[in-house]
């Protein structure tokens, strides 16, 4: 028997009704308006469709860089006068890298949201490429490096590891923080045909979300953004390469890391193209992790004392509804000194043979189904966090109402669904990778 069936009745999830505006400039800006007038506060957020997985062979890192980049003066800013601006309102900021996607954002008072315009609208005319710029950013990510993946106990652990062992093509397997050499070998001119193809009116989404009237900021927008010279999206590049046809196997000393570890990953199907087919995977991701009642948690953490902590999602960044394919399901875990990497892929196996030969227990697909609505409504609570998913939204799926319907899409997942996709997680699609420990910081 696969679920009781008060385990197969769908979940009721409270449903959010953040309005929706959409436009497009005339030169190709697409724009999405979300009022909320409960607090003077604006979220404005511009995300460009190029990510790790866009930029050039023999350039990695270099969307990363590109993005640090964009911080250094623009076409009538001189260096630094973008964080002078927003924080002299009150405000604050911020970009980020991810796959598929560039962001850059800010908080502001509700007053100032025409200075955030004037500032985002600047840079996307011409950030300030120059080679002081350049070399002085190169450097900035080069101490990143080091910080975040050289120095750090399991630095780049998974996002790092995993991609070129499960993939085979530049975009999907190569390191996206980018090579010292590769970095250093950067040239303004590539940063100019970077910004020409990639960072282009029709390749980019605007939205503004809080304490505004729509047909001002409509109007504030067009003043803005409305000269940006118009430059169509490039052609977006094919991700796409087969499955695994056999389990992949790796393992590597990280000199700094006092215990093992271990990551596991699966091909999971198209996040856009097949939302139906993808959401019981992310479900399941977080019916074996989520919570001391997540099945690998019980079973590993608490029961077994096999690892010392677990984790398991969607995207190597942990975006379930920010990626493109191909993406995977991974779950990852720390162990203890004397833990046996074995064991826990093995039991891993084993737990979701259970699901799929024996289904879910009483009450636990919802349980998980609840707990991801509360989080998926927490997190688009913050104006900045609604203004963000709804950017990315518009940016892959031309749909940033979606947001509204996430929820209660999770919550539609049956426990039917669940078994099948748990079926699928056998060990010969799967890509792992071993954290050998090398001792320890000294």
């Amino acid at each position: 028997m696969v679920a009781s069936v008060s385990a197969r009745v769908a979940l009721r999830i409270p449903a959010t009704r953040y309005p929706v505006e959409r436009f497009t400039l005339p030169n190709g800006l697409r724009v999405v308006l979300t009022p909320d007038r409960s607090a003077p506060v604006v979220g404005v957020a511009v995300v460009y469709d190029v990510g790790i997985r866009s930029e050039p062979q023999g350039r990695s890192g270099f969307a990363h860089l590109f993005e640090h980049l964009m911080f250094q003066g623009s076409e009538n800013l001189e260096k630094l006068a973008h964080f002078r601006y927003v924080q002299g309102s009150g405000g604050t900021f911020n970009g980020s890298t991810h796959f598929d996607y560039t962001d850059y954002f800010e908080t502001l008072p509700a007053n100032a949201l025409e200075r955030a315009l004037f500032l985002e609208a600047d840079r996307m005319r011409g950030p300030r490429l120059t080679e002081e710029n350049l070399r002085n950013q190169i450097d900035v990510v080069k101490e990143e490096i080091r910080v975040n993946v050289l120095n750090r106990p399991y630095g780049g652990f998974p996002w790092l590891k995993v991609p070129p062992l499960m993939f085979d093509t530049y975009p999907n397997a190569h390191d996206g923080y980018g090579s010292f050499a590769d970095l250093e070998a950067a040239t303004v001119e590539e940063a100019r045909e970077f910004f020409q193809r990639y960072y282009a009116c029709g390749n980019a989404v605007l939205v503004v979300a809080g304490d505004f009237q729509v047909e001002e900021a409509t109007r504030l927008i067009e003043a803005e953004f409305g000269d940006v010279p118009a430059r169509p999206a490039p052609p977006r590049p094919d991700f796409a390469e087969p499955d695994l046809a056999a389990e992949r196997r790796a393992d590597y000393v990280d000199k700094l890391a006092p215990m093992p570890a271990v990551a596991a990953a699966w091909r999971v199907p198209d996040p856009i193209d097949d939302l139906d087919g993808y959401l019981p995977y992310v479900v399941l991701a977080e019916v074996l992790t989520d919570g001391d009642a997540s099945r690998l948690v019980e079973r590993l953490v608490l029961k077994d004392r096999a690892v010392t902590s677990l984790g398991g999602y969607i995207g190597f960044m942990g975006e379930p509804f920010a990626v493109r394919s191909p993406t995977a399901l991974v779950l990852q875990a720390h162990l203890p000194p004397d833990g046996d990497v074995a064991t826990v892929l093995s039991t891993m196996d084993e737990e979701c043979r259970r699901i799929a030969d024996g289904g879910l227990s009483d009450g636990e697909l919802a349980r998980t189904q609840a707990r991801m609505a509360t989080h998926l409504l927490r997190d688009t609570d913050a104006l900045l966090g609604r203004a963000l998913q709804m950017a990315v939204l518009e940016q892959q799926r031309g749909a940033p109402d979606l947001i509204n319907q996430l929820p209660r899409l999770v919550g539609e997942v049956t426990a039917e669904q669940v078994v099948e996709a748990a079926a699928a997680l056998v060990p010969s699609r799967r890509a792992a990778v071993e954290v050998v420990p090398g001792g320890g910081a000294k």
